[in-house]
C-alpha cells in the first residue's frame, strides 16, 4: 500500500460516519425537495428490509436517490460518506466483516481493487442487462449507472477557441507553459490517470506527468476549484469532469467565463468514466441490495443524473439534457478494469513523486 494509502485509510475510519436515509416506516408520508422530483408519490411502508451503502459518490449527489429508493420501496438505508479509495481501501481492511452491502463508486477502479481481493459477488442477470456489455463487469460484480466525460475547461476572454489544443499530448508544449490546471490528487483525475496508464504503459503516462510538471502545470485540489479559477481567468484551461462546469453555468447565466472543449474523440482525454455499483460478497440481503442498484438505472433516476446532475445517463430509453453534447467519447467500459486490479494504488505513487501537487 501507498503513503497516500495509508493517510487515507487513517482518514477514513476516523472521519465517515452511517447515517439513514430515506423515510423508512413513514408509510403515506410523501418526499420534498430534491428526491421528489424522483418519486414523487406516496411512501410505502416500513419492509423491515435494510441495506447498508458505502458511498465513493457525494452526499449532495445520491442522498436524493436513496432518499427517494427508500420512500418507494419500503426499504431502508444506511450510509456511510467517504472518497471511493478510502471506502475501497475500508472494505478490504474490514473483509467479511464488513458492514457495507453495496459499494457506489465514482468509478470501476475502485471495484476492480475489491475483485482482485475476492471481497465482491456477481449480480443476477436481470440487473446486469440493464446496461450494455460495456458498463458492466466481465465476471458480473458491477455495473455502470452514469458517465461524466473529461474535458478541457477554458476561460472564454483569454483563449480563443481557435488555440484550443486537439489532445491532452498537446499540453506539455511550450505554449501551454504555466497555463494549464490540473486535479492531482482528485478521485476523478486518479481514475482518468489510471486508465492512461493502461492504455499507453507506465513509461508514456509517468513522462506525461512529468513533462507537464516542467511546463509548470499549476495544481488545485479538486475540479470545482479549476472551473471557479477558469471563470475567474486565474487559469486558462484546466483538465475536469463535464458536468461541473455546466452546473456553474446554470446558476451563473452568461455571468458565467468558463466554457468546456472537447478535445479529440479519440483521445484519452475525452475519456468517459462511469460511476459503479456492486454488491460485496457479505452482503446480507441480496435481494434488497440488488433492488436498491436496479433503482439506479430505473428511468426516474437517470432522468435525475441528466437533468439535475448533467451526467450522462447508462440506461437505454432516457433522453439526453439538451445542454450536453451527443457522447462520441472514449469509454471506460473499453478497459478492462476488472484486470487492472489494484492499478489506481500505482496511480497515486507515481502521481505523489511527479511533484505535481507542490506547483
Amino acid at each position: 500500500m501507498t503513503k497516500i494509502s495509508r493517510v487515507g485509510l487513517a482518514g477514513v475510519v476516523v472521519v465517515v460516519a452511517l447515517v439513514a436515509a430515506g423515510c423508512g416506516g413513514n408509510g403515506g408520508t410523501k418526499l420534498d425537495g430534491v428526491a421528489a422530483t424522483i418519486y414523487d408519490g406516496k411512501c410505502a411502508d416500513d419492509t423491515g428490509s435494510s441495506v447498508t451503502v458505502y458511498s465513493g459518490r457525494s452526499e449532495n449527489l445520491i442522498k436524493p436517490v436513496l432518499d427517494a429508493f427508500t420512500c418507494e420501496s419500503g426499504i431502508s438505508v444506511r450510509v456511510r460518506w467517504a472518497s471511493s479509495t478510502d471506502l475501497a481501501l475500508l472494505i478490504d481492511t474490514e473483509g467479511d466483516r464488513t458492514d457495507a452491502d453495496v459499494f457506489i463508486s465514482r468509478s470501476p477502479g475502485p471495484v476492480g481493487f475489491l475483485e482482485s481481493k475476492g471481497l465482491l459477488t456477481s449480480m443476477d442477470s436481470s440487473v446486469l442487462d440493464l446496461v450494455a456489455d460495456e458498463h458492466r463487469g466481465a465476471n458480473g460484480t458491477w455495473i455502470g449507472f452514469s458517465g461524466r466525460k473529461r474535458v478541457l475547461v477554458h476561460n472564454l476572454d483569454s483563449v480563443p477557441p481557435s488555440d484550443l489544443p486537439t489532445s491532452v499530448f498537446d499540453l506539455t508544449k511550450p505554449e501551454w507553459r504555466g497555463r494549464v490546471a490540473i486535479p492531482a490528487t482528485n478521485g476523478s483525475f486518479l481514475d482518468w490517470f489510471t486508465v492512461f496508464r493502461d492504455q499507453y504503459g507506465d513509461d508514456v503516462a509517468t513522462q506525461w506527468l512529468d513533462d507537464m510538471v516542467a511546463n509548470d502545470a499549476r495544481y488545485y485540489p479538486n475540479n470545482v476549484a479549476i472551473v471557479e479559477a477558469a471563470h475567474r481567468g486565474e487559469i486558462d484551461v484546466g483538465l475536469v469532469n463535464h458536468y461541473y462546469n455546466y452546473r456553474m453555468a446554470a446558476d451563473a447565466g452568461s455571468a458565467h467565463r468558463a466554457a468546456n472543449h472537447d478535445l479529440s474523440d479519440e483521445d484519452i482525454g475525452s475519456l468517459l468514466i462511469i460511476s459503479a455499483a456492486t454488491m460485496t460478497a457479505s452482503v446480507d440481503d441480496r435481494e434488497a441490495a440488488q433492488s436498491l442498484i436496479a433503482y439506479l438505472l430505473s428511468p426516474s433516476v437517470q432522468r435525475y443524473f441528466t437533468r439535475n446532475t448533467f451526467e450522462y445517463p447508462l440506461a437505454g430509453g432516457v433522453e439526453l439534457n439538451p445542454a450536453l453534447p451527443p457522447l462520441a467519447a472514449l469509454s471506460i467500459g473499453s478497459v478492462d478494469f476488472d484486470a487492472l486490479g489494484g492499478g489506481f494504488e500505482g496511480s497515486e505513487d507515481i502521481i505523489q513523486k511527479s511533484g505535481i501537487t507542490s506547483n
